[in-house]
């Protein structure tokens, strides 16, 4: 292995590191169910970091009630997680992205300050986009 190809795998795994410790201070489980209250959205049934979402912010499945959050969002501002959780938690009741599915979401008054702070992050990242 080369010796940029070895900084890059280090570097690579630092971070994964980092994360994983940076997600275990937010208790997922605690905000989501204060968000669903305080803007009258379905509560999960079960809510958990993931690792593993490299595409997107955050994933749901309506059908168990399970919202995935990317780990990534640990180090972000408070209110750039809590807009993906909402937006997860607006799925819990409409599938979609249409009209009914943006209304619930726009509940959330920070949400197109946090949509424009993760498109500026996702730049030079390819599809990185919320679930």
């Amino acid at each position: 292995m080369d010796p940029d190809e070895e900084r890059r795998l280090i570097d690579a795994l630092l971070e994964r590191a980092r994360r994983k410790i940076s997600s275990a201070t937010v208790d997922l489980r605690k905000r989501a169910a204060e968000l669903a209250l305080r803007y009258r959205l379905p509560a999960p049934l079960s809510v958990e970091w993931s690792s593993r979402q490299m595409k997107r912010w955050g994933s749901c499945t309506p059908d168990d009630g399970k919202i995935r959050i990317s780990n990534r969002l640990a180090e972000m501002p408070p209110w750039v997680l809590d807009s993906v959780l909402v937006h997860e938690l607006a799925h819990l009741e409409v599938s979609g992205h249409g009209p009914e599915f943006r209304k619930l979401v726009a509940r959330y008054e920070l949400t197109e300050r946090a949509t424009g702070y993760l498109i500026a992050i996702s730049e030079g990242r390819s599809g990185l986009r919320v679930g």
